[in-house]
């Protein structure tokens, strides 16, 4: 079928783009290395449904020169990088179906190509990749296992496999200690300020920023934007979590409390309907409204359109719902993860690690498939721990080792002893 990307006269800043990102990849370009000689996915098909920006290009790349055929597509509407997807395209020669700002039929379509290449193992960024090929006929056949990137795709994947649907193994790759504490804490934290201060140039220092949900990438989000002088709020479902914000300083409290009070709204829950009616009810005048988990849903913008008597795009990405009573409420980039629709994502420096998850993960499931099972799997131990040891490698950090007898001290402990 051919790739299907926006312009192939991007292609040459796209190879600039992912060039730049790769000074920041150590970890990955370490294993490219090691892959390019040893060639462990040979005769592999890997079909991947990501965020198709300079890093996850830079991912590709390390699979391809592992001997894999490599096809992509978009995981997300608004965040690919078209210049990136027009390099991987028309430069690497990976196919590619992305196109930033692509319709629902469109992005399915694309989904739909990927998955006509037949391949053996799927990467996936939200689970919509693997959904896609339960719902097709005969969409999993060939395929021996996979990998998922993020929270949401998990829970849904989980989900499935509870169920007994689910029909070939999964590795959670967002699990991992090495991508979920450092990608979603640090990553998410950065690049969703990032997003926001880029949306609207607002200053938040003297804000009230409420943040819905206290996991990993609560936690960045909060304490990046503290780091910023905003007066931070945590709301919470999570009894344990909202203990823990409170105790790391935060103000904690109902939504609905927050609703009346916060100037700034991030949502990253997982979670549908998150922010809702009665949430709009008692906002502010210019309330700012953004989402950083991974689907449209966790503002309910169904009804906030029902609520509005006018929708207005104020500023790109930013449209301005005026309430009947004049109030004016903005959301940003359509609800969509706002660290990548407007701006450019995690920093390539943690996406570092993410996707030296991901390229481990691959070779282990090729290696490995016939021992596992349709189950979703924490990353192996032993990887993620590779995978730290090559970060601290890279910048310069050693860290002791235990000795033979402190080894055999913490074995010998018994119950009772």
């Amino acid at each position: 079928m051919g790739s299907q990307v926006k312009d192939k006269s991007l292609a040459a800043e796209g190879l600039a783009l992912i060039d730049w990102a790769s000074r920041e990849m150590p970890v990955l370009l370490g294993i490219r290395r090691r892959f390019r000689s040893e060639k462990p996915l040979n005769g592999i098909r890997i079909g991947g449904c990501l965020h198709i920006t300079s890093e996850t290009a830079n991912l590709a790349i390390t699979l391809m020169e592992g001997g894999a055929e490599v096809y992509l597509c978009a995981s997300n509407p608004l965040s690919t990088n078209d210049a990136v997807a027009a390099a991987l395209a028309y430069e690497i020669g990976i196919e590619t179906y992305a196109i930033k700002g692509e319709d629902n039929d469109t992005y399915y379509s694309h989904i739909r190509s990927v998955l006509s290449a037949r391949p053996n193992v799927t990467i996936d960024d939200g689970a919509d990749l693997v959904t896609t090929a339960h719902r097709l006929e005969n969409g999993t056949y060939g395929i021996i296992g996979g990998t998922e990137e993020t929270t949401t795709g998990v829970i849904r994947l989980k989900s499935l496999a509870a169920q007994g649907k689910l029909k070939y193994p999964i590795i959670a790759v967002n699990e991992a200690m090495t991508k979920h504490f450092f990608d979603n804490r640090y990553g998410t934290g950065q690049s969703t300020l990032d997003g926001i201060i880029r949306s609207t140039n607002i200053l938040l220092a003297g804000k009230t920023f409420v943040v819905c949900g206290y996991g990993w990438c609560g936690k960045g989000v909060a304490m990046r934007a503290r780091g910023m002088g905003a007066k931070v709020v945590v709301t919470e479902v999570d009894p344990v979590r909202a203990l823990e914000a409170a105790m790391d300083g935060y103000i904690v409290s109902s939504l609905k409390e927050a609703a009346a009070v916060g100037d700034i709204f991030v949502t990253v829950t997982g979670n549908i309907n998150v922010i809702d009616r009665e949430h709009f009810e008692v906002m502010k005048d210019g309330a700012v409204l953004a989402n950083s988990g991974h689907f449209n849903a966790e503002i309910n913008i169904n009804a906030l359109n029902q609520m509005a008597k006018s929708v207005n795009r104020v500023r790109n990405g930013i449209d301005e719902y005026v309430l009947e009573d004049g109030r004016r409420i903005l959301l940003l980039t359509e609800g969509r993860l706002v660290n990548l629709s407007a701006a450019d994502g995690h920093p390539a420096a943690v996406m570092d690690m993410s996707f030296a998850n991901q390229a481990l993960c691959v070779e282990y499931i090729v290696k490995n498939s016939s021992a596992l099972q349709p189950e979703v799997y924490e990353v192996p131990p032993e990887l993620d721990q590779q995978v730290a040891l090559l970060k601290l490698k890279s910048m310069g950090i050693t860290i002791d080792t235990l000795t033979e007898e402190q080894k055999r001290y913490l074995s010998s402990w018994e119950v009772g002893t």
